[in-house]
């Protein structure tokens, strides 16, 4: 059976790992540009990774939104996910449909060889 995915929002650790993804061997897998894929969202990995800088400075609360702004930028998108090869392909929404269409054709004939079985469950 063909597996495919298209990430159209956030795909967010454990998560995006065990809903199709790559590590559980997705076929062909698409992001929208508007995805986010990451460890965590911006604002739970800043409150972690910069607690202290937040802690420091004068407005934390600015400082908060300003590094939020900064990881969604750097680390919050499909393009990132793409270079490390856990995306096949960023698409526009349009082009959905035909790129499902052509990844199944390319699947149409999909065998899956399993490794024989070395035995069987004895009962006890």
């Amino acid at each position: 059976m063909p597996k495919l995915t298209v990430i159209t929002r956030k795909a967010y650790g454990g998560a995006y790992v065990v809903m199709n993804s790559r590590a559980v061997r997705a076929d062909v897998v698409y992001a929208w540009p508007t995805a986010e894929i990451a460890v965590m969202g911006a604002q739970g990995a800043v409150n972690v990774i910069h607690r202290r800088d937040i802690a420091a400075a004068d407005d934390p609360d600015a400082r908060r939104a300003e590094l939020i702004t900064e990881y969604e930028q750097r680390f919050n998108n499909p393009y990132l996910a793409a270079e490390r090869g856990l995306v096949d392909d960023v698409i526009e929404p349009r082009e959905t449909r035909p790129r499902l269409i052509r990844a199944l054709e390319m699947l149409r004939n999909k065998r899956e060889a399993m490794p024989p079985k070395k035995h069987g469950n004895i009962p006890l």
